[in-house]
């Protein structure tokens, strides 16, 4: 099985250019991928440099027949003349999907003038080898204290899944279908924090109640080495080149992982993709 996360800045390149197609293809080149995970992606924002306003998800959707959407908007706000401006997250796999949760991530007030709501898309899939969950977020750039409350969620969000794990609920009818509830997972996604921020580094720590914390998976595979520059390889507006997208998994699916790997040479995003391959056997 094989998973690409990437932050595509609503499909504008390093060339000022919004170009879905390039998105995909750059994607398809990178790996013959089961699961994309996209963060940034927009609706009816046509005030989006580069954008006319057009509904991405949808497009990005027949760009890769085959593969399910499942979206996953944090910003959902009315456009003028009716309809809506959505942005954030989405999910497309061509491998079997079950239950789907949108869990709503922390939005306190805070001083800083520029920060929007955030969410975690969180997608049950029937891999190759076991029913897992895909989750992918993108989490908060300009508020060291927004982006810790929302990392703190996502922990708990994970430490309640594990705990539903080991106890399912009682088959019901109706919306009280159990569906599935695994514990295997991987999270996936734009950070907004370095390798070596301890708050990235929380994610790995134990949750409490027995419940192991999430292993990065290029660590994993690549113990010796840093990880690649993911952002800020092209334009240093924000900083030096620096990673700050990564793909975590659940401590029982980390001797599955046989692959991870960065493509740094993509510039059809400010972003660079992680692609992460795990054996089925």
């Amino acid at each position: 099985m094989r998973l690409i996360s990437w932050n595509i800045q609503w499909g504008r390149g390093m060339d000022g250019r919004v170009d879905l197609t390039r998105i995909v293809r750059d994607a398809r080149q990178f790996a013959d991928f089961d699961i994309l995970c996209l963060q940034e992606v927009a609706d009816g924002f046509g005030d989006l440099e580069g954008s006319t306003g057009e509904n991405q998800f949808a497009e990005i959707a027949a760009l890769l027949p085959g593969y399910l959407l499942v979206e996953g908007a944090a910003v959902d706000l009315a456009k003028a003349g009716g309809g809506r401006r959505r942005f954030g997250n989405m999910i497309l796999s061509r491998l079997p999907v079950d239950r789907i949760l949108r869990h709503v991530l922390p939005w306190p007030a805070e001083p800083t003038t520029r920060n929007m709501p955030r969410m975690l898309l969180d997608v049950v899939v029937h891999s190759p080898f076991a029913p897992l969950r895909i989750m992918t977020t993108h989490l908060e750039y300009f508020s060291a204290e927004l982006r810790t409350a929302q990392v703190h969620a996502i922990r708990e969000i994970f430490r309640t899944s594990i705990l539903r794990a080991r106890q399912p609920q009682q088959e019901g009818k109706g919306p009280y279908a159990r569906g599935a509830s695994p514990g295997s997972a991987i999270l996936a996604g734009d950070f907004n924090m370095p390798p070596h921020d301890p708050l990235k580094l929380s994610l790995s720590e134990p949750i409490g109640a027995g419940v192991p914390g999430l292993v990065d998976a290029w660590t994993a595979v690549h113990p010796q080495t840093p990880h690649p520059p993911s952002f800020c390889i092209a334009d240093q507006t924000y900083g030096p080149p620096h990673c700050c997208d990564f793909v975590l998994v659940s401590q029982d699916l980390a001797p599955r992982l046989r692959g991870a790997a960065y493509d740094i040479s993509t510039r059809a995003s400010d972003h660079q993709p992680v692609l992460v391959e795990f054996a089925d056997v």
